[in-house]
């Protein structure tokens, strides 16, 4: 019994000294860490931080190690205090290329660690504090960038783990320069006073948009953009309201339903609040309503993008919302490049690898084609313009696609709404959409061909300026943006708002762009009742630009034509047409200067003013009485025109109108090339007429200033003759005063049928021989003196579609 009671006391005392060593080594290491000067450690830590990095790291100041109390611990957890580490004015060096000497400052990182859960290769950090870091990011035109790290090779994966529960952090600055992107900007990061929910920025947003749509359409262009948005998100909530109840009526008589599909007309200003409200913060329970996200850190970025002035401001969430990739991650921004603004509220899914954005957008501008620098997205010059809608994005490893959904804007004085869809793809993304303009001012249009005034061309910012003297648009075409993006979309314009000169009434075109080819198939306008339609095709996909033209007109009214003349307002018939023209050039007068082919029209069983014709004869005697004592039409038998184009010059091959009391010829030419007129008016009288100075007219000038008059040479002579025949016997003077008559028509069986062959143009650059034609329709052999004999042709033309035929013979 003594034996053992001795081995006992030799046990407890032992077990005792063990006990009071650990106490002692204890109170040791807590008197070493709070008495030891961690100073003397930086160098062991910057060299190993600098070995992990590949790159310098130096903590300048103050390392230090402390202990405090475990917050929100209870029970015997609550004895086991925290290790807090603290570090001031840190510096992560830069690579030997970049331009400055570091790539991150920190002027103090403090943060605490739970203990416990290191003894299962846990790191827990309750919280980590910046105090003004600063980060420099750059990168070279070969691509290298300072922001990748050389880290050394891993063997396999970390046993231990990283759980970061917040962070915090005074003003930090962020400087970025992208010499691939041209970027140069500088950012600066802090902290809200209070989290903002996203609908509050909602609001806050949408109001500052309008104001600033205000500034580039005007009060009234944004006044209506908002009676616009308003309709349409009442018309997208009422299709929602209705959606449930289709839902459910599609249920009870036993159609399939798709769970989970979002209704497809939710409002489109209520999309971000309405994705926040659905996806929420994580970890909500099933069936609980998830609260909205929040922003908590603010922004400010000023500098350039492709040399052009930036700047703006925004929202972000929190830090740690990051780390959800199924939380809505809230964004916020207002920045204006250049004359674009760009604003928009709304989440991002997964920031860190971009899984899905809903956004509400806004912008205005000076021209849409300015959104090319931003988008890469090719589009014309517009006048001054601003839209809003909703923009959603899914990025997948097939290629991203962006749609810009229910958008609505005003562009000028007209109306914009419609979706657009783009999907970035190889070799090139694609464009596709369908957009509707309600109410189109036609003077809008004139900026897409360049034709607007200088004053709205150097608003818009484009140095090309139209000139003086030329009437058609020598504003080139952007062929180099046209390969960088295919597109497919449709336009209409419900209704033109033009001058009532302007007999045009509606628009409707198909844009499609592919590898630099662009086509207009077709630009369809309406047009004096009846309806012009072309067939464009521009091939820019080298240099020179080459074009393909086809136009047809049909049933284009004679009096809708010439609204405000008042001779033309008791005209019947109508104009049928057709055209095929190639071209080369980088520019509308380009093109024009250098087209080839042949225009066709044709005019059948109409009426017209007989003063109209008499005029045209400068029949006085008759004018006189037709105004004296009225109007009388006169039956058009048919009236024709056939032109052919050679290097941008229209010759007069036939051109003609024949009536009951008259048939005028007209021949010459029309020179695009330096847009000047050289035309002759002969006119035949049928009948007899008494003081009639019939004598050619001229058409001279230019488009921009066309002159017409008498031939004086011509009208001269016949007066010279009246005086001379007058000295001899008076009545003798009236002898060449009257018109014998002329009663030989046109052939206008045989100009339709010349009409119903369709005209043809030669490929872009290659001249096209000009037959002449005689008057009764039929080529004329110059080579035999102008007699009229068949043109003998190695190719037959080729005849209008049976429709086409019928509608030229029913005009």
């Amino acid at each position: 019994m003594a034996g053992s009671s001795s081995v006992g006391r030799r046990i407890g005392k032992v077990f005792a000294w063990l006990l009071a060593a650990l106490v002692i080594l204890v109170v040791a290491l807590v008197i070493f860490i709070l008495t030891f000067d961690w100073n003397r450690a930086r160098p062991y830590v910057d060299d190993k931080v600098s070995q992990a990095i590949g790159r310098p790291f130096a903590i300048n100041g103050d390392l230090k190690v402390g202990w405090r109390s475990p917050s929100g611990e209870t029970g015997w957890r609550g004895w086991v205090p925290w290790p807090r580490f603290s570090a001031a004015n840190i510096t992560i060096g830069n690579p030997d290329w970049a331009r400055q000497p570091q790539f991150a400052t920190l002027d103090e990182i403090d943060f605490e660690v739970q203990v416990l859960p290191l003894l299962a290769h846990d790191i827990v950090i309750p919280a980590i504090n910046l105090v003004n870091p600063s980060v420099d990011l750059e990168r070279l035109a070969d691509g290298r960038n300072n922001w990748t790290f050389k880290l050394p090779s891993s063997r396999g994966p970390s046993k231990w783990t990283l759980d970061l529960h917040d962070v915090g952090f005074a003003k930090g600055n962020i400087a970025l320069s992208d010499q691939q992107k041209k970027v140069d900007l500088r950012m600066v990061v802090d902290t809200l006073g209070q989290p903002i929910p996203l609908g509050d920025a909602l609001k806050q947003q949408e109001a500052a948009s309008r104001s600033a749509s205000a500034q580039a359409i005007g009060r009234a262009g944004a006044s209506k953009l908002a009676a616009q948005a308003e309709a349409q998100a009442a018309s997208e909530a009422k299709a929602a309201s209705e959606a449930p109840a289709a839902a459910q009526a599609s249920a009870a008589a036993g159609a399939p339903a798709t769970s989970g599909a979002t209704a497809p007309g939710e409002a489109a200003h209520q999309s971000a609040s309405a994705a926040a409200a659905k996806s929420g913060a994580s970890g909500s329970a099933p069936g609980a309503p998830r609260a909205s996200p929040l922003y908590a850190i603010g922004w400010t970025v000023k500098g350039t993008y492709n040399s052009t002035p930036v700047s703006g401001s925004g929202k972000l969430g929190g830090v740690l919302a990051l780390q959800d990739v199924n939380r809505p991650f809230p964004v916020q921004a207002d920045v204006k490049g250049g004359d674009l603004h760009i604003a928009f509220v709304g989440t991002i899914t997964d920031p860190a690898h971009l899984a899905a954005l809903d956004l509400r957008l806004w912008l205005q501008g000076n021209s849409m084609a300015r959104l090319y620098s931003l988008t890469g997205v090719t589009l014309p010059e517009t006048p001054p313009y601003a839209t809003e809608g909703h923009l959603i994005g899914r990025f997948k490893s097939s290629g991203n696609v962006f749609t810009y959904e229910n958008f609505t804007g005003r562009v000028g004085g007209s109306d914009l709404n419609g979706s657009l869809t783009y999907t970035a793809r190889e070799p090139r993304p694609l464009l596709q959409g369908e957009v509707e303009s309600h109410l189109l001012q036609f003077p809008d249009l004139a900026p897409v061909i360049g034709a607007d005034s200088k004053a709205s061309q150097a608003q818009r910012g484009e140095k090309t300026h139209q000139p003086a003297d030329r009437v058609l648009p020598a504003e080139e075409f952007h062929t180099d943006r046209w390969k960088a993006i295919d597109a497919d979309v449709k336009y209409a314009g419900r209704r033109i708002v033009k001058n009532p000169n302007l007999p045009i009434t509606d628009l409707y075109t198909h844009v499609v762009m592919t590898d630099g080819v662009l086509s207009l198939v077709p630009l369809k306008f309406g047009v004096a009742g009846g309806s012009l339609a072309s067939d464009i095709h521009l091939d820019g996909s080298g240099a020179p630009l080459k074009g393909r033209f086809a136009m047809s007109a049909r049933h284009l009214k004679l009096k809708q034509l010439f609204p405000n003349f008042k001779t033309m307002q008791n005209a019947l018939g109508e104009i049928n047409g057709d055209a095929s023209l190639s071209a080369t050039g980088n520019s509308p007068a380009a093109l024009a200067a250098t087209s080839n082919g042949e225009l066709k029209a044709l005019v059948t069983e109409g009426t017209v003013s007989r003063l109209l014709m008499e005029a045209a004869g400068l029949n006085v005697a008759n004018v006189v009485y037709e105004k004296l004592f009225g109007d009388r039409d006169v039956q058009i038998n048919c009236a024709a025109a056939n032109f052919i184009a050679t290097d941008g010059v229209l010759e007069a091959r036939v051109f003609a109108l024949d009536t009951g009391d008259a048939v005028i010829n007209i021949d010459g030419h029309v020179n695009l090339r330096d847009e000047t007129l050289d035309l002759g008016v002969h006119p035949h009288t049928k009948g007899f007429r008494v003081l009639s100075l019939r004598s050619p007219l001229y058409v001279k000038g230019t488009l921009k200033d066309p002159r017409v008059g008498v031939n004086a040479a011509a009208l001269a002579l016949r007066g010279g003759a009246a005086v001379g025949l007058g000295l001899i016997n008076p009545f003798a003077a009236l002898i060449p005063l009257l018109a014998p008559s002329n009663n030989k028509p046109l052939a206008c069986t045989k100009l339709l049928a010349q009409a119903q062959q369709m005209p043809k143009a030669p490929p872009p650059g290659v001249k096209q021989p000009n037959t002449p034609v005689s008057h009764e329709g039929a080529p004329v052999n110059e080579s035999s003196g102008g007699a009229s004999k068949p043109a003998v042709s190695g190719r037959k033309p080729a005849a209008l579609s049976p429709a086409s035929a019928a509608e030229y013979k029913g005009s």
